[in-house]
């Protein structure tokens, strides 16, 4: 007999990048251990080099592809199950950028699946801690064609044509895929994206890594993929509001919305035909299921099957959370 469905945290997985920081240990409290810096930490993933595993409680060292084998729709949904079987939708991190990420492009489902047989990637961040004047690179600044790009990109002025936008903590960006971006230094994020690990890296400031060997570059791939519109809003605009749960995005790939609570909550997910995700952002919660008690600290990420519906949320010190789920 299977073992019953409980809220389910996992084992962060860490990335070493060439721009990466100590915010995830000094800010986010997560031992990275050796590693000089620590640019990511996967909280929940799919992806096939690097699926999580299983962290606390009857299903510890599990792998989330071996519990989407055995659990199915009572794990992620009927819907969500019958559209991405065993792959795990979702991809759930933390990013810390000490310098600035390459200029990229991610591409739409169709192009991942022609290229790369995979999904495409569409994200969102939300910024946790800003140091004062950082900004992020989204999409353009005027309306472009490839032609035009090109021009701009080759003569060495791509940096002309980028939208720059200042970026503070609790500011939201949507990244549909194809809309160039950057995160720039000094961010704390975290990210909500499809499963893939498809980037192509348009422009990476001539920086040389440990070897002296500049990063590749994917000029050409890049051009299918670019979204070249010219768009009037690239930061989300959301009212916040205490002890409320505040949608942020909504996408056909995820649902994310913030809750900043000062005071216990009931939640009642029975409506969705999904699981529910919580990334905790800041303060400390404990969550109450049928009658065991699951702590969650800033930092960390649970993820709840679809088999729970209703949980009480209790605090002492609040909370600010981001709840993800698939509509």
């Amino acid at each position: 007999m299977s073992t019953s469905l409980y809220p389910l945290k996992f084992k962060p997985i860490y990335k070493d990048k060439i721009w990466g920081g100590q915010k995830i240990k000094s800010y986010l409290h997560k031992d990275f251990g050796n590693l000089p810096n620590c640019g990511e930490s996967w909280e929940i993933s799919g992806v096939k080099s690097d699926v999580s595993i299983v962290d606390g409680g009857a299903l510890d060292g599990e792998s989330l592809a071996d519990l989407l084998e055995q659990y199915g729709a009572d794990l992620v949904g009927e819907k969500v199950y019958k559209h991405f079987g065993n792959i795990f939708p979702l991809l759930v991190k933390f990013i810390d950028a000490n310098d600035d990420l390459s200029i990229q492009v991610h591409p739409n489902d169709e192009l991942a699946k022609k290229r790369h047989n995979s999904f495409g990637k569409t994200e969102m961040w939300y910024i946790i801690e800003a140091d004062p004047g950082s900004t992020v690179i989204a999409g353009f600044n005027r309306e472009l064609d490839e032609k035009t790009y090109l021009e701009y990109f080759n003569s060495g002025r791509l940096m002309e044509i980028l939208n720059r936008e200042d970026a503070r903590a609790g500011d939201v960006f949507f990244l549909p895929a194809g809309r160039v971006h950057t995160i720039g230094k000094g961010l704390l994020l975290a990210e909500i994206q499809q499963t893939s690990d498809i980037t192509y890296r348009i422009y990476d400031f001539d920086r040389m890594d440990a070897q002296g060997h500049k990063r590749e570059l994917h000029t050409q791939e890049a051009l299918a993929a670019i979204d070249y519109k010219q768009y009037p809003d690239y930061k989300t605009r959301y009212q916040p509001e205490k002890n409320e749960t505040v949608e942020l995005v909504t996408c056909p790939y995820f649902t994310t919305n913030v809750l900043d609570s000062t005071e216990n909550m009931a939640k009642d997910y029975s409506n969705l035909d999904s699981f529910v995700i919580q990334v905790c952002l800041a303060g400390a919660y404990t969550i109450n299921y049928n009658g065991e008690s699951y702590p969650v600290k800033m930092g960390e990420s649970i993820l709840l099957p679809k088999t729970i519906d209703k949980i009480e949320m209790e605090t002492t010190s609040g909370f600010k959370i981001l709840e993800s789920y698939i509509e």
